[in-house]
């Protein structure tokens, strides 16, 4: 008698052992009168009836593949969970405790009318990048950010990349799409910690011609990587695209008498004999995508002084 040994990877390696005389009888061939009977049509008949050494084939499947998972195959109950962005400092305490920080791989947006604190927030966040050691870049539409200011603010000069888009272009619409093709560049080339659209001083009605699909461009750009894309304007224009949406708003400003610098001016002293010595600048997270909470809406007020009141 000669015998035959047959292994099957998807059997965990066990043996089928079997008398090559007797494979007629251990899997015998059923005629089709057999199988389906007399004036019967032919029917399918599933693998799982046949017997085999070990079990049927429906068991010996499930017995080897129980423990064994696709691979790049993701369970649709954690479709949802994605990792939190690392979050870096602002530079502003009390908008760190508002939101966390900026996050990394993010768009972030900022937003106020004129004279509501845009530019602090602005510099406060290139001289926290800097701090860092991180490569930082601005992107100015309209040729206004002052390097006096920013040298004042803390920002080391030395890893700022300063982009003027008004500088030779006159109208809202040309500097709108210098600033658009500078961003592509920024964001294609890396490098940066952190990338500043400054849209603050454009019209509104010029701001919101970029349309949605550049700023989820921009999204999936910045997405993966250690960049905060940080877009400051008038009005919200990202939509559903930016991760944090923070709008400011200005209180009322800080003035000093010229007599008694250490104190309030009353409401009674001419406007002449007055310094500006700070601002009050509130500011209200408007809508985060960082969690899965549903978002509500908080504020802060904080106060940002000018260098000679201290």
């Amino acid at each position: 008698m000669s015998s035959a040994v047959v292994s099957a990877s998807a059997a965990r390696g066990r043996a089928f052992v079997f008398d090559e005389k007797d494979v007629a009888e251990v899997c015998p061939q059923p005629s089709g009168k057999e199988l389906f009977g007399e004036g019967r049509p032919p029917q399918r008949v599933a693998s799982s009836v046949f017997p085999v050494a070990g079990g049927t084939f429906s068991e010996i499947f499930r017995e080897t593949f129980k423990d064994t998972r696709l691979a790049g195959v993701m369970s649709a109950s954690r479709l949802a969970v994605r990792p939190e962005p690392e979050m870096v400092s602002s530079g502003i305490a009390a908008m760190d405790a508002l939101t966390g920080g900026l996050p990394r791989g993010c768009l972030t947006e900022i937003c106020g009318p004129a004279s509501s604190g845009r530019t602090t927030v602005l510099l406060s966040a290139l001289a926290a990048a800097t701090r860092r050691g991180e490569f930082c870049a601005v992107v100015d539409a309209s040729d206004a950010l002052d390097p006096q200011s920013v040298a004042a603010a803390g920002v080391e000069l030395d890893r700022l990349l300063w982009v003027r888009c008004g500088e030779s272009f006159s109208n809202a619409e040309s500097r709108l799409e210098q600033l658009l093709r500078v961003a592509d560049l920024l964001l294609e080339s890396g490098g940066f910690g952190l990338i500043v659209l400054d849209l603050g001083d454009l019209p509104p009605q010029a701001a919101r011609r970029i349309p949605l699909t550049t700023w989820f461009r921009y999204r999936r750009a910045v997405e993966h990587t250690p960049t905060v894309l940080l877009a400051v304007e008038r009005q919200s224009i990202a939509g559903s695209c930016s991760s944090l949406l923070i709008k400011l708003g200005l209180t009322k400003p800080g003035l000093l008498n010229l007599g008694m610098s250490e104190r309030l001016v009353q409401v009674d002293v001419p406007t002449h004999a007055q310094l500006l010595a700070g601002v009050e600048i509130t500011a209200e997270l408007a809508r985060s995508r960082l969690d899965r909470k549903p978002a509500r809406s908080a504020g802060i007020t904080f106060t940002s002084r000018t260098a000679w009141a201290g």
